[in-house]
């Protein structure tokens, strides 16, 4: 068995929230790491003194527990298994295969000392019924593939690489942790993405789904991996599509809103995000034409194959995803007839970010700084690049290394 990647960041979320009333939901794409996290807070368990009796601990995917197909099944597997007294941590692993889990969890948490964690490969997870069932009564950990530091502290990289070679590296297979274990092999990379990929689409989306085409499913998912960072609507999707007669079936009316249907199906597979624009001035969220990110570069190379070419957007796609995992909101920016390219949120912080390879030509300079410097508030504005520069600053606005910034060096 190989070694677990440590993930302290999600670990000590769970720590965190352990023993509070509250049911833990992790979430995110299949093999990103859920699994390995719940071993990892199971060994916490153990080493904090634990009694091995008050953890259950069920992975669904287990042919072990293939007799668990209902939540009467699941309550009554579990409640013949709680001891009398003390609090049993419950750990239960892709519980969406469990039908109407939700019920069987509620009675749990009403019933018994428990504290629950959970894993789930679908936003279906949070669906309307468990909302509605455990209204204000969950926390959602949102997982994702490895950070670039994280990369770096669990790849096998030969002595001497440098940091540059590694960043390459990173853009070019991504961060499935699955991939370690094949050495930067691009062949074996492929194929072990491919499969996570395959299984996504038929598990999480399809059987979901059963009237989608997973022929117009796969169009999409190629469309938006191609056009990444780019602004785009369904309805210019649903045109380009029909004129390839991808949508001969569906009436011209139709093919934004069966388009939308198919991204909202990618997304709750945590595939892709969608992400909204946000009017700076008007403060106010904007119906239409956002921009869709992937969740790792490793699926879009393998959609696509390994191309350099669209950098300044691939490197926006990473920016976004570590804006996620630091905990912020994000948005597209629009100011004017201009366009920042993230505008992120916590509580009570904001940062405007523009993404771009280099800011040495006096052009792209001014494309990139103009719309930071018509944004009148006084929150943080700052523009990601690939340069080393000695100018660390323009009119205030902040030039940081993109690297050095996945590293939280700043």
């Amino acid at each position: 068995m190989s070694k677990m990647i440590n993930r302290p960041q999600y670990l000590n979320q769970l720590i965190a929230h352990q023993n509070v009333d509250l049911v833990k939901i992790i979430t995110g794409i299949r093999r990103c790491g859920k699994s390995s996290l719940l071993d990892l807070f199971h060994e916490h368990l153990s080493a904090t003194g634990v009694d091995d009796a008050h953890i259950l601990h069920i992975n669904f995917e287990s042919l072990r527990f293939r007799e668990i197909q209902s939540y009467l099944d699941l309550y009554d597997y579990v409640s013949a298994r709680i001891p009398q007294s003390g609090t049993t941590y419950l750990l239960f692993d892709e519980l969406q295969v469990v039908e109407h889990w939700e019920k069987a969890i509620e009675s749990f948490r009403l019933d018994f000392d428990v504290d629950i964690y959970i894993t789930g490969s679908n936003a279906y997870l949070l669906s309307t019924e468990f909302s509605t069932l455990l209204s204000g009564r969950f926390v959602e950990i949102r997982m994702l593939p490895l950070s670039f530091r994280e990369f770096i502290d669990f790849s096998p990289f030969a002595e001497g690489t440098s940091l540059d070679e590694k960043f390459q590296k990173y853009l070019q297979f991504g961060g499935m942790p699955v991939l370690r274990e094949y050495h930067f092999d691009e062949n074996l990379s492929h194929q072990a993405l491919e499969g996570i990929y395959s299984t996504v689409v038929l598990r999480d989306i399809l059987q979901r789904n059963p009237t989608a085409n997973q022929d117009i499913l796969q169009k999409i998912s190629l469309f938006l991996a191609s056009t990444l960072g780019s602004i785009t609507s369904p309805n210019n999707i649903g045109n380009m599509l029909a004129h390839e007669n991808s949508l001969s079936h569906t009436s011209s009316r139709s093919t934004g809103p069966t388009v939308q249907r198919y991204i909202s199906m990618l997304n709750s597979a945590f595939i892709f995000y969608s992400v909204s624009r946000y009017d700076i001035k008007g403060k106010e969220l904007l119906k239409t034409l956002g921009k869709n990110y992937i969740c790792d570069m490793g699926f879009r190379n393998m959609l696509l194959g390994y191309r350099d070419a669209d950098r300044g957007h691939i490197l926006e796609n990473i920016v976004y995803l570590e804006l996620l995992r630091r905990g912020y909101r994000v948005y597209i920016g629009k100011i004017g007839t201009t366009e920042v390219d993230f505008v992120a949120e916590k509580p009570s912080e904001k940062l405007y970010i523009q993404v771009t390879e280099s800011l040495q030509t006096p052009d792209t300079r001014a494309r990139e700084l103009r719309p930071l410097q018509s944004i009148r508030d006084n929150y943080e504005k700052i523009v990601l690049s690939m340069d080393r520069d000695f100018l660390t600053s323009y009119d205030g606005i902040r030039t940081v290394n993109l690297v050095d910034w996945l590293l939280g060096k700043l």
